[in-house]
């Protein structure tokens, strides 16, 4: 006898209607800028006038908070939650939650808690949602493209070999499982950029900012990197 029908991924559908497109911007192994790249391009969508949000789903890492320099803001109750506006952007993390705690989950523990709070995070309106996905290619990650179907992943990668073979091997995986793919940046270039994966089209290289790390938690200074700049490029192809 088969158990009880979860109404959450329903849900998550209704809560997702008012927004006009989803954008996942995953990498499949750490250190590669992910979070960096989601949340300075939710930044630079605002800044051109969009109406636009930013969800952190590493339950693990959590870290566009900081990135974004959120402070005390904190999500209101409105038959759910309503994530605060931060720097223009709507803005949900676990890490609001967490009091600056690591979150220790496993596997469907993971993959519940990310459930729930897709389930009762009200967004409104949207031009776009910026996913911040979990980290590797694991529940978590499939999950989120089995409950928002229309999700198109934003990969991110380097140079490095490591970071092009798990991205060249992710995508793969997934445009076998029909997950539309908006693009590859790659992120952190040394030198000429790298031939785009087949099937996925490259859509820039970010040079490596050495002045990027003095401008986390001030969204103004942020957008005025090299690096933004070299991102905001590649968001005017995005649209």
């Amino acid at each position: 006898m088969s158990g009880p029908i979860d109404p959450r991924p329903a849900v998550i559908a209704k809560r997702l209607s008012g927004v006009r497109r989803v954008l996942a911007v995953t990498g499949w192994k750490g250190g590669i800028g992910k979070s960096l790249v989601s949340s300075t391009l939710a930044l630079l969508l605002a800044r051109r006038g969009l109406q636009s949000g930013l969800f952190d789903l590493d339950f693990s890492g959590a870290c566009d908070h900081l990135i974004l320099g959120a402070g005390a803001a904190f999500p209101a109750e409105e038959k759910g939650i309503v994530p605060p506006l931060v720097a223009g952007v709507r803005l949900m993390s676990a890490a609001f939650f967490s009091k600056g705690r690591a979150v220790p989950l496993r596997g469907a523990e993971a993959s519940s808690a990310m459930l729930e709070l897709l389930a009762i995070t009200q967004w409104g309106e949207l031009d776009c949602l910026v996913l911040d996905m979990p980290p590797g290619i694991g529940d978590a990650g499939l999950d989120v493209v089995r409950w928002i179907p229309r999700a198109e992943l934003l990969v991110v990668t380097t140079p490095s070999l490591l970071a092009r073979e798990s991205a060249k091997r992710a995508l793969e995986l997934f445009g076998r499982l029909g997950v539309q793919t908006a693009g590859v940046v790659e992120n952190l270039r040394r030198g000429e950029p790298l031939p785009a994966f087949e099937g996925a089209e490259l859509l820039g290289a970010l040079d490596f900012d050495s002045g990027l790390e003095g401008a986390l938690g001030d969204p103004e200074r942020l957008l005025n990197t090299d690096f933004a700049r070299s991102l905001d490029v590649i968001a005017g192809k995005l649209l």
